[in-house]
């Protein structure tokens, strides 16, 4: 996958925009304890308002996109990234097999709806990776921006506050942890064809510990250091991490975290 640039956004696209954790199966615990919301519902109809992949690339660097706030300050036209990051991602040959098992089950997935905003870094991992999926797998792939005009801070979205956000579909897939709301994203939601819901990821990986690893190390402030400096080092020490063979493992983990849970839905009927 194609390098990223440091981003200046420190903690906002955590504590707000980007909640911690990810979500399993829907009216349970999920696999580290959370509860998850009842089955989304999505229309074939709203399915279709999203764009594919390609449409989204192009998009990116639209006025449209370039306008829309960001996390902090102006958005940058990442279109080139994106597009990089598809050509170079690619599947193992097991998860190539596994992706082609599943869909050669009863009822199996075919749609995929992913919600995502360019200025997330999780986005810009693992977007082009559910592209890739799709591509193999056969399945139909629809993208969302997750806000409209304004970056959206609240933990619960709502089209009254947001009437040009996509809050309809991303309150459907909230993140619930710890007493706390996150309207976390990447969202990557799983339908058959017929837009029966299965299964959705969430954010990051089970092996990616974000919270240790970026928030309560790479962020946290050091003895000494002023704001500015802590900023400017997080940053620098952010983008090597994002370079780095680590986050490579944890866009491969993104696929077999995935293959695992449609897995047993076929072969359990739960997640």
């Amino acid at each position: 996958m194609g390098s990223s640039p440091p981003e200046g956004r420190h903690l906002r696209e955590h504590a707000v925009g980007v909640g911690r954790g990810r979500q399993s199966s829907p009216g349970t615990l999920g696999l580290n304890g959370m509860s998850t919301p009842s089955s989304p519902t999505v229309s074939p109809e709203r399915f279709a308002q999203g764009m594919t992949f390609e449409q989204y690339v192009a998009y990116l660097s639209t006025p449209q996109n370039l306008q829309r706030e960001s996390t902090s300050g102006l958005r940058v036209d990442r279109s080139a990234f994106f597009r990089d990051a598809f050509a170079q991602s690619q599947l193992s040959t097991h998860q190539a097999a596994a992706l082609r098992w599943l869909t050669a089950q009863p009822n199996p997935p075919a749609r995929m709806l992913a919600i995502s905003e360019d200025w997330s870094s999780d986005c810009r991992r693992d977007i082009p990776t559910f592209a890739r999926m799709a591509d193999v797998g056969g399945l139909e792939l629809r993208i969302f921006d997750r806000d409209g005009q304004k970056f959206s801070a609240e933990n619960v979205p709502s089209r009254d506050t947001a009437p040009d956000s996509n809050a309809d579909l991303m309150a459907q897939f909230l993140n619930h942890k710890n007493g706390q709301t996150f309207q976390s994203i990447p969202v990557c939601a799983f339908f058959t064809k017929e837009m029966e819901y299965l299964y959705h990821f969430t954010e990051y990986p089970a092996i990616y510990d974000k919270d240790r690893v970026v928030m309560q190390h790479i962020r946290a402030p050091r003895p000494n250091e002023t704001p500015e400096q802590t900023r400017s080092r997080a940053d620098r020490e952010f983008g090597e991490l994002v370079d780095s063979p680590f986050w490579r493992i944890w866009t491969s983990a993104t696929v077999d975290e995935i293959l695992s849970a449609l897995h047993r839905k076929a072969v359990l009927g739960v997640v």
